[in-house]
């Protein structure tokens, strides 16, 4: 009879300590972190050469598009005050602030809100379990996020997503881009790892990963941007270069004694393999002054 009355009560701890389990598997990733800039730091930081596409799993479609794109694009007063899409703001510069939200009514995680100084990039990860938008709802430059826990991983999926970029050499992405991100903390450093599909112009997913270590400097000053015309154009002037036009775009190979080959991306150019296939390739010859 008493072994009968106590399995109500044996089965409540059970479900009490599995929901404690779980809690505890959820990490604690509140605070500000500070970018480790030590993977592409002169891509990030200075910033990536004219037709350096090497190991990006681009189509030809993205290879002509970034053909075509100038610098002085960066000029024009529309796209001065541009915050990095979720895609690639993890890797630009400023710290990150990462707060959880939760509902007060049974204090269970609503949200995590991320924060990124540069141009104020504000971002919500949705946790409660809702779905994504219908395909006809609009697309935003942080896209429409919503997570879940695997062990102490948080899991983050993406989408409708303004058309952003990869690389900030012409290098961008269409609006049907979706991404997936693993947030893993090793105690005061994080590890954001992030997986981008696109079908229009990737062949396959790309990933990427950024560091990121705790910091006690927890300020984050506002990022006004006003918009202002840095070079008078003719109404309706784009800065661009039509097809077979650009002559920048071997330069970055002759910098570092390349095979243009290997500049001009591709999924291949991302395996270690591939340097075997154009180690015998001539790279291209510098230009002299009198060129």
């Amino acid at each position: 009879m008493i072994r009968h009355n106590l399995r109500p009560l044996l089965l409540a701890l059970a479900l009490v300590a599995g929901a404690a389990t779980a809690g505890f598997a959820q990490t604690d990733f509140s605070g500000t972190w500070a970018p480790i800039f030590h993977e592409d730091q002169v891509e990030r930081i200075p910033g990536p050469d004219v037709g350096d596409y090497a190991g990006l799993p681009i189509n030809d479609a993205l290879r002509l598009k970034a053909d075509s794109w100038d610098a002085s694009l960066l000029t024009m007063p529309e796209h001065q005050c541009k915050p990095h899409p979720s895609i690639y703001g993890f890797r630009g510069v400023g710290n990150l602030r990462m707060t959880p939200v939760f509902n007060e009514a049974n204090q269970q995680l609503l949200k995590i809100t991320t924060h990124i100084f540069w141009q104020e990039q504000r971002r919500e990860i949705w946790m409660d379990g809702r779905p994504h938008p219908p395909e006809y709802a609009p697309h935003t430059w942080q896209g429409f996020s919503t997570g879940r826990f695997e062990g102490a991983v948080l899991v983050v999926r993406t989408t409708h997503l303004k058309a952003g970029w990869i690389r900030r050499n012409g290098l961008t992405l269409s609006d049907e881009v979706t991404m997936t991100e693993r947030f893993i903390r090793h105690g005061d450093y994080l590890t954001h790892i992030y997986m981008i599909e696109d079908p229009r112009y990737l062949t396959e997913p790309l990933i990427k990963t950024n560091g990121f270590a705790m910091t006690n400097n927890v300020a984050m000053q506002p990022y006004p941007c006003e918009a202002v015309i840095e070079v008078p154009r003719a109404k309706g002037e784009v800065p661009h270069h039509l097809p077979g036009t650009n002559t920048f775009l071997e330069e970055y190979a002759k910098k570092h004694n390349l095979p243009v080959e290997a500049t001009r991306g591709g999924a291949e150019t991302a395996l270690p393999e591939y340097m075997k296939r154009t180690s015998a390739a001539p790279a291209p010859a510098a230009r002299t002054g009198a060129e």
